[in-house]
């Protein structure tokens, strides 16, 4: 409370107790006002100003509890100390679970006087303690909406850059003549083009702890499917996605290994450039995803030397393992699968 008098309101129909009330409490250089009905009283604290409502259960023609069910409908409605001569707990029970601060059995003396007083002292200091609750939330709430929208003004900003170099190495794949060295630019855009794809995908999004999984391998299988195409790999992509969601971390594994299997499977699968790659997403028993890339090309199963420099195995088997999980090859006699499982992470609080 600021340092000022408090200025209390008394809805009571006993004209005689209102006038003791507002002696006891003036004498302590406080402000009280009396009410005699629950009409006058509720126009009262429209008109604002008041600190505490004393309220009294009997009001003659209503009850006490009607007139804290309409206080709670106001917003920043002062707390409530109920007074009762009922002898029945039950009735303070009821009062205190409608929003009541506190309640004080009237009686005859100075005891009553007493128990108001304390009454009083701890419905202004429980005010406080809630009011300074309130702001300390909204200060906690507006700090996680400026650290959510920094957040995506980060990721925006390094999706904006990631596209840059993306770019840049599309132009250098346009300018060198080696066939080598185009295709290996083309798994490097692939590579940015993935973790790219991923930062987009957290600055348009509501959650930056997750990732709608399907929407982030289909965008990032597309555009590797993009660059790959430029240096001549033109197989077709078939996506079978089902919805799973993972956190950010692993989530941006998932879409290196993807890529990783897809640019094997289009540089190697078919001799003649042509032919069908399948990238399956789907959940696999609870608490798991599965993952599989699969073609219908020469086939390999996982052993012996790795075509090419054997760097994107080695990112696969890295990725798994950052995963707690595994790369399982087959070739069920034409082409070749590799899958793995995935087990998904709670979100973290």
């Amino acid at each position: 409370m600021p340092n000022r008098p408090i200025r209390l309101l008394y809805i009571d129909d006993d004209e005689a107790l209102g006038r003791l009330v507002q002696r006891a409490f003036s004498r302590q250089g406080h402000s009280v006002e009396h009410a005699a009905d629950a009409e006058t009283g509720l126009a009262r604290v429209d008109a604002g100003g008041i600190d505490v409502i004393l309220l009294d259960h009997d009001l003659g023609t209503t009850r006490g509890l009607d007139v804290l069910a309409a206080l709670k409908e106001r917003a920043d409605a002062p707390p409530v100390v109920y007074v009762t001569a009922f002898a029945d707990i039950s009735i303070a029970v009821e009062a205190l679970k409608a929003g009541a601060s506190d309640y004080v059995p009237k009686t005859v003396g100075e005891d009553f006087l007493v128990l108001l007083d304390a009454a009083v002292q701890q419905a202004i200091a429980k005010a406080r303690l809630q009011r300074q609750k309130e702001h300390a939330e909204e200060e906690v709430r507006k700090a996680r909406d400026r650290a959510v929208i920094l957040l995506a003004e980060v990721n925006h900003r390094v999706a904006n850059s990631l596209a840059l170099a993306s770019s840049l190495v599309r132009m250098q794949i346009a300018a060198v003549k080696d066939p080598g060295a185009k295709n290996a630019l083309a798994e490097t855009q692939a590579r940015i083009g993935a973790i790219a794809a991923l930062h987009r995908r957290l600055y348009t999004s509501e959650d930056v702890q997750s990732v709608d999984l399907a929407a982030y391998l289909g965008s990032t299988v597309e555009e590797m499917r993009r660059s790959m195409a430029a240096v001549g790999h033109t197989p077709r992509i078939r996506l079978m996605l089902e919805a799973a969601e993972l956190p950010t971390d692993q989530a941006v594994w998932v879409g290196m290994i993807a890529t990783e299997l897809v640019t094997n499977a289009l540089k190697y699968a078919y001799a003649d450039g042509e032919g069908e790659v399948r990238v399956i997403l789907r959940p696999d028993g609870p608490g798991r995803i599965l993952l599989a890339v699969e073609d219908d090309g020469v086939g390999w199963d996982g052993t012996g030397a790795p075509k090419g420099t054997g760097l994107g195995n080695r990112i696969v088997s890295a990725m798994a393992k950052s995963l707690g999980t595994r790369i399982d090859y087959a070739h069920p006699g034409k082409g070749t699968r590799a899958s793995l499982r995935i087990a998904e992470r709670p979100k973290r609080a």
